[in-house]
């Protein structure tokens, strides 16, 4: 019993460390890799666990459309698709690092979301 305690106490003088993923997401593949660049530099210098990146496959969206309005004429059509690219970082560090490693410079476009994903 005396063993068990000694452990719990030994356990709450330690800062809780999370799992965490930050999922990039944007429109232009160029942006979203700089940022990737940017988060994972400040990782490494701050000596966190990194996994990652996980490049996500390419979400292609497609619109096809008829040109005219009123439907008369040569049936034209026209074709419109939006391509969404979307990157996976995991970490495994305290709040208080993660505080200072997501004070980046972010590209215009670029959606970050972050969660917390504890075992």
């Amino acid at each position: 019993m005396e063993h068990l305690k000694s452990i719990l106490e030994s356990k709450e003088g330690l800062v809780a460390e999370h799992k965490i993923r930050i999922t990039l997401c944007s429109r232009n593949a160029k942006a979203v890799e700089t940022v990737c660049s940017h988060l994972l530099a400040k990782a490494h210098d701050k000596g966190v666990t990194v996994k990652g990146p996980v490049r996500m496959p390419t979400k292609v969206l497609r619109i096809t459309t008829r040109k005219t309005p009123c439907g008369e004429g040569s049936k034209t059509w026209d074709r419109f698709q939006m391509r969404v690219h979307k990157r996976h970082v995991m970490l495994t560090t305290t709040t208080d690092l993660l505080k200072s490693i997501t004070t980046i410079p972010l590209e215009p476009g670029v959606d970050i979301e972050v969660t917390v994903a504890d075992a």
